[in-house]
């Protein structure tokens, strides 16, 4: 049984080499908390050159939404592997996932929820 810390540390490493392999390039920095029955995952820098362009050559609200919307469409595809990745982690099944990116922070965040919150030993050396 892992800790809550490696379970929080391989959640990161796995969706780190997801985008890496899936989007083209991974996060500058990746968090991941487990939060009673949630994992709530927090990945920051992870505009592409090309999507920052395409943000500052629309309007506002234009190249927000659509960059929005091609990542929404992006992620949702890739659902399956990024609940298997969770699944993994944690030994719990997924119940629902939730995704939101920032085109002013560059920052995404992707919150899991679970059938039930994860059994993990307790970290603290006896």
């Amino acid at each position: 049984m892992r800790t809550q810390g490696e379970i929080e540390a391989a959640i990161c490493q796995a969706i780190s080499q997801f985008e890496q392999e899936y989007m083209g390039r991974g996060p500058k920095d990746i968090y991941a908390y487990v939060v009673d029955d949630l994992i709530v995952v927090r990945l920051r820098g992870v505009l592409t050159a090309a999507e920052q362009q395409l943000v500052k050559s629309l309007p506002a609200e234009k190249g927000r939404d659509l960059l929005k919307q091609v990542r929404t469409h992006l992620i949702e595809t890739a659902r399956p592997v990024m609940e298997s990745i969770v699944h993994e982690a944690t030994g719990v099944a997924v119940v629902s996932m939730h995704h939101d990116i920032s085109t002013v922070a560059g920052e995404e965040v992707v919150v899991f929820t679970l059938a039930q919150a994860p059994l993990f030993r307790d970290s603290r050396k006896r």
